[in-house]
């Protein structure tokens, strides 16, 4: 009988790392796909990228509406506990795949474990800055099982209780879709994004949330300083957590700008081509951390929000008065740097696979055992 799988995704960021692990579960005869999309995927605002799912042809997608102008944290997780909690129930599904450090995953691992269904926490055991890091680590908690990027992660877990035997080290699932050979070509995705100049660098800024009262500041030193850099920049709208419109109302004043290509979303892959050929990456979005030491580019890291997660030396981390930024982006200009592979070798789809088709994962004990490592005298 097909085990009955259900992928929660609430955002493009996370989607781009759940597809290779949804495309080699779909094709194969053991299992039965199914997804749940909420989140910024159906929000206009953020370019509905629920549609990008469905271009995919997924057979089985439901979409649910978590959110309201408002956005406010808590109340999103709320709203999708009672969304998916209906969901599972109509569904029954055998295992339920979160990943990251989302509110949306928060909710999946919530249901999950209130109903006794099996867990898989994509992406556990790293750390990171702002109220994300709380909100992964709890997910950790809830999860049953762990399929994370690598060995660091997984100690991590172990360090918080988790048993080793429930964690997999497959690397980083967007490492995949990376060193793929089928990523869209350049003049392809310019074309389709309607990007006229050739030189440009990246500029991703989300809202720190246990920093809220100094966003407002944070915002205009960071768009002042790429105004003064003299860059040509692809600008991609924030997360949607809270402070969001504190940045969009900056994009919106830039928008006119020549020197500014503003996008709400771009999809994954073309995203990933970009990134491939851009100059430099400038904000605190993980796509510098994670993705772009892969192909070698600079990355100016600003503030707090990755706190923990660097592996990389090369990194430029800088506070958020604007001359500290325009000296990151100086020094990343004249950096030439070589490739790392930090999360992974390109087959994370493949090891999870692995996982799935053997029988001791689905006998995975519903109650779990804390793996303590205190010795008692």
């Amino acid at each position: 009988m097909k085990k009955k799988i259900v992928f929660l995704t609430g955002t493009r960021a996370d989607f781009g790392k759940l597809k290779p692990l949804i495309e080699i579960l779909k094709s194969n005869d053991s299992f039965d796909v199914h997804i749940f999309a909420t989140g910024m995927h159906l929000n206009e605002k953020y370019g509905y990228t629920v549609h990008e799912i469905e271009k995919c042809g997924y057979a089985n997608i439901f979409m649910y509406i978590n959110h309201d102008t408002e956005s406010l944290m808590d109340i999103t997780l709320s709203r999708t506990i009672a969304g998916f909690s209906n969901y599972v129930r109509s569904v029954h599904p055998d295992l339920i795949i979160v990943h990251g450090d989302r509110i949306e995953a928060l909710a999946g691992a919530s249901v999950g474990a209130l109903n006794n269904i099996l867990i898989a926490h994509i992406e556990g055991g790293e750390l990171s800055g702002t109220v994300d890091e709380l909100i992964r680590h709890a997910v950790s908690k809830l999860s049953h099982t762990h399929f994370v990027a690598n060995e660091e992660a997984k100690n991590r877990l172990i360090q918080m209780g988790e048993l080793e035997e429930s964690i997999f080290v497959i690397g980083s699932p967007d490492i995949d879709i990376m060193l793929s050979k089928n990523l869209p070509g350049l003049s392809e995705t310019k074309e389709r994004y309607n990007i006229h100049f050739d030189d440009y660098a990246i500029a991703l800024f989300h809202p720190v949330t246990t920093e809220i009262d100094w966003m407002p500041d944070y915002t205009e030193q960071y768009f002042e300083a790429l105004d003064e850099s003299g860059h040509n920049y692809i600008i991609i709208y924030p997360n949607n957590d809270r402070g969001s419109e504190i940045i969009m109302a900056h994009i919106k004043k830039e928008a006119a700008k020549s020197k500014y290509a503003i996008f709400p979303s771009i999809r994954f892959e073309n995203f990933i081509t970009l990134l491939k050929n851009t100059s430099f990456i400038v904000g605190n979005s993980s796509a510098g951390i994670r993705e772009a030491p892969l192909y070698g580019i600079p990355v100016v890291n600003i503030g707090t929000r990755q706190d923990g997660r660097d592996f990389n030396p090369d990194i430029i981390h800088t506070g958020y008065q604007k001359k500290e930024i325009l000296k990151g982006i100086r020094k990343a200009i004249g950096q030439s740097l070589i490739p790392k592979q930090l999360f992974g070798e390109g087959n994370s789809n493949v090891k999870f696979l692995e996982v799935l088709q053997g029988h001791i994962f689905w006998k995975t004990p519903k109650q779990k055992k804390f793996n303590d490592r205190v010795t008692v005298v």
